[in-house]
C-alpha cells in the first residue's frame, strides 16, 4: 500500500514540479512588466502593460488548457474493439494486455496499457503520448516554447542588471549558480529568485525548443519517435496529409484554441501503407 502511494507520488511528481515552475515565470514575468520592466516612459503606460499581461495569460491559459486535455484523453486501447476482420499485416499480439493490437500500436509498461500509434511516454505528464492527444501535447509545446522565448526576452533587463559591473567571479556566479550563491549568503533571496528564474527560462526555451522542432518535424515526416530510428517512412502520405493526420481536419487553425473541433481522419487502427514495412533485402 505505501508502495503504490509512493510509486504515484513519483510518478506526478515531474507534472507538479513542471506547473510550479510554469506559475512561478508566469508570476514574475508579471511582476517585470507591472513593476520593474518599463524602462521607457511609453511603457510605463496601463495599455502597454495590458497588452502584456494579456497575452503572457493567454499563453499560460492555452498550456494549462491544452496539457490538462492531453490529461483527460486517454491514447490507449481501452474501449476499443477490435474486430477479427481486421487483423492482418503490422498486427501483434501483446501477452501484457492479452489482445492483438493494430500497426503503430505498442505497449506502455509505465501506463500499463498498449496505446494506439504510441510516440512515447511523457515523464514530464506521467502520460503516453498516442493518436488522440497528440494535437494537444503538440500545441502545449508550441505555447511553452512561445511563453518561454517571451520570458526570455522580458528577463533580458534581469542579465544586464547582473551583467552591468561587467563578466566578474560573482555575476557568472550569480547566473550558473544561483543556488550556491544563495547558500554562502554572497546575495539576496530575491537578487537569487531573479537569477534562478531568468535561467530557468533560458534552459527551458532550450530544451522546448529541441523537443518542438523534433516533433514537428516527425510530424511532417509522418513518423513516430519510435519510428524515427528507421530511414523508412512507410506511412507518410505527404506533408499536408501528414499534417492533418495528426492535428485533424482543421490543422490550419486548431492549434489557436484547443475548443475548435478537429476531427481527426484517421481511427488509429488500419493506416495506409506507401511504402515497405521491412527493410528491403
Amino acid at each position: 500500500m505505501v508502495g503504490a502511494a509512493a510509486q504515484a507520488l513519483w510518478r506526478h511528481l515531474p507534472l507538479a514540479l513542471n506547473t510550479a515552475l510554469v506559475f512561478s515565470v508566469t508570476a514574475e514575468v508579471s511582476y517585470l512588466v507591472l513593476l520593474a520592466a518599463p524602462l521607457e516612459p511609453s511603457q510605463k503606460e496601463s495599455a502597454w502593460k495590458a497588452a502584456h499581461l494579456c497575452a503572457q495569460y493567454f499563453m499560460l491559459g492555452s498550456i494549462t488548457w491544452n496539457a490538462s486535455l492531453f490529461l483527460k484523453t486517454s491514447p490507449s486501447i481501452r474501449g476499443v474493439f477490435f474486430s477479427g476482420d481486421f487483423v492482418g499485416q503490422g498486427w501483434r499480439y501483446c501477452y501484457t494486455c492479452e489482445t492483438h493490437t493494430p500497426p503503430r500500436c505498442s505497449h506502455c509498461y509505465d501506463c500499463k496499457v498498449c496505446v494506439l500509434r504510441r510516440d512515447h511516454h511523457c515523464v514530464f505528464f506521467g502520460q503516453c503520448v498516442g493518436f488522440r492527444n497528440y494535437r494537444y501535447f503538440l500545441s502545449c509545446l508550441l505555447f511553452m516554447w512561445s511563453g518561454l522565448l517571451y520570458a526570455v526576452v522580458m528577463n533580458a533587463e534581469v542579465f544586464i542588471i547582473i551583467l552591468k559591473e561587467g563578466v566578474t567571479f560573482h555575476s557568472v556566479a550569480l547566473l550558473l549558480l544561483p543556488w550556491i550563491m544563495l547558500v554562502t549568503g554572497q546575495v539576496t533571496a530575491q537578487a537569487f529568485a531573479f537569477a534562478f528564474i531568468a535561467d530557468t527560462c533560458v534552459v527551458g526555451f532550450l530544451l522546448v525548443s529541441a523537443f518542438l522542432f523534433f516533433h514537428v518535424g516527425l510530424m511532417v515526416r509522418g513518423q513516430t519517435t519510435r519510428e524515427w530510428y528507421s530511414s523508412r517512412r512507410p506511412y507518410s502520405l505527404g506533408p499536408l496529409a501528414n499534417i492533418r493526420e495528426c492535428l485533424g481536419v482543421r490543422w490550419y487553425v486548431c492549434w489557436l484554441c484547443p475548443l475548435i473541433p478537429s476531427a481527426l481522419p484517421g481511427d488509429g487502427i488500419s493506416f495506409k501503407v506507401t511504402g515497405p514495412l521491412e527493410p528491403m533485402q
